[in-house]
């Protein structure tokens, strides 16, 4: 079904982002399927098509991945204003949760609520799986795509490296070439509805080059909120696959200078794991625990912000050309091929990190399928879904 062809506003973006924003925990590959589900499936912004396409850019750049997907669907709905609304409404509770979450670490360390933060983990398992159900039977109709997926899976599970993701979609992009010959260019109507075009795209990619380049000086120079922008910036636009790919590079940014102690880093790791929202929002934390005039709310401002600027540089740069790409068949194949691909990655994640860290036995096998019965047969809300398995993970834990 085409999506909705009116024009949405910044405020609707907001709203719709704020609820997802205060309801998707688990993590990036969660988030996807929280906004597949909510933009595709139930408001109908976009069709299956549009989000297919330009989840397939954002995996494949640098920078936190659901974010820039959030980010992309706002601006395809509400131009520049809705991109800045997603984003905010997104990020937002997350990171005031951080923000805050320094004097609320030792009231979760116990078993309560230890067992909150597996109920939630648990509430990952199932939104990835409804994620993976609905993308596979979209994406991968057929079996030479459907064996892209599979090859993808079993690539990144064999070999758990960050740049394998990389490898796997481009791969996945020749694969598409070879043997996706039946996939033809989507109807005029379904092309990304973008207000900008290459120059503008151009521009953005331009200031990415030049603040990756030039932070660093500036760093040197000036020293303060520079440092830290330059630190986070870097872990930003250096990180491909998002989420907890990206925690060795903070870890080296603010750990290793001695800007944070171990131990502080760890429990901020710790609180992204409890809170709804991108995993990216660590930043908030890190950067309020900062040192002196580096830290507190300048800080925090400074790492959010610089830590999510490149990724949205890079994919506001790069979705006119992306756009351009969808009159070309072999273009068409290389994306369905990408798109399979994705499925793979997703399917992979599934298994690990998501089933392996959050299911530890029967008990928790039987949470996770009631919670994607209440998913996929009953369409439940995802609130309901994490009431469900956090009350059941304190009830029988």
């Amino acid at each position: 079904m085409r999506s909705s062809p009116d024009k949405g506003t910044a405020a609707e973006v907001f709203t719709a982002f704020l609820a997802l924003g205060l309801t998707s925990f688990g993590g990036p590959v969660a988030h996807i399927g929280y906004f597949r589900r909510e933009l595709v499936e139930r408001r109908k912004w976009v069709d299956e098509t549009e989000f297919a396409r330009v989840l397939a850019l954002c995996q494949f750049l640098p920078g936190p991945a659901s974010s820039q997907l959030g980010f992309s669907l706002g601006l395809l709905r509400a131009g520049w204003p809705g991109a800045f609304a997603a984003f905010t409404a997104f990020t937002l509770p997350s990171a005031l949760l951080l923000f805050a979450f320094a004097k609320l670490v030792p009231h979760l360390s116990g078993d309560l609520g230890q067992a909150a933060i597996h109920g939630l983990k648990l509430v990952a398992v199932a939104i990835v799986a409804q994620g993976v159900l609905g993308m596979a039977r979209a994406l991968c109709p057929d079996a030479p795509r459907a064996t892209i997926a599979a090859v993808a899976a079993a690539s990144i599970l064999a070999v758990a490296h960050a740049w394998m993701q990389v490898l796997v979609v481009a791969l996945g992009a020749i694969a598409g070439l070879v043997a996706c010959r039946g996939v033809q260019p989507p109807a005029a109507d379904a092309m990304l509805r973008l207000r900008y075009g290459v120059r503008l795209g151009g521009a953005l990619l331009v200031a990415f080059a030049l603040l990756l380049l030039g932070l660093p000086l500036a760093a040197r120079a000036l020293g303060g909120l520079f440092a830290v922008a330059e630190a986070f910036y870097r872990a930003g636009a250096l990180v491909f696959g998002g989420g907890h790919v990206v925690l060795p590079l903070l870890r080296e940014s603010v750990v290793a200078p001695g800007w944070i102690p171990e131990s502080d880093f760890l429990a901020g790791y710790g609180a992204a794991q409890a809170v709804p929202g991108p995993l990216f929002t660590l930043s908030a934390y890190l950067g309020a625990r900062l040192p002196r005039a580096q830290g507190g709310v300048p800080g925090a401002c400074a790492a959010l912000v610089s830590i999510f600027l490149p990724g949205f540089l890079l994919v506001g740069g790069a979705l006119p050309w992306w756009r351009s790409l969808g009159n070309s068949r072999a273009a068409a194949r290389a994306v369905a091929g990408v798109n399979a691909a994705v499925v793979g990655l997703l399917a992979a994640a599934l298994y690990d990190p998501v089933w392996t860290s959050g299911v530890h036995g029967t008990l928790d096998v039987a949470i996770v399928a009631i919670a994607f019965t209440l998913l996929v047969a009953w369409r439940a809300s995802p609130v309901v879904v994490v009431a469900w398995c956090v009350a059941a993970a304190i009830a029988f834990g």
